[in-house]
């Protein structure tokens, strides 16, 4: 019940690749990626909103 194995990680792996296909992996990885970076921005932008004037 612990941590997967390595036998685990390669089975799902499989299935991802069986799912997106292997030409669509990047381009799924690249939407994921620019996702993160717009979450960040926007976490950067609002903190920027709640910094007190002084």
């Amino acid at each position: 019940m612990g941590s997967f194995s390595l036998f685990h990680w390669a089975i799902v792996l499989l299935v991802v690749l069986l799912l997106f296909g292997a030409g669509k992996l990047p381009s799924v990885m690249g939407d994921f990626a620019k996702g993160i970076k717009s979450f960040k921005a926007g976490l950067k932008d609002e903190d920027e909103d709640r910094k007190p004037i002084a």
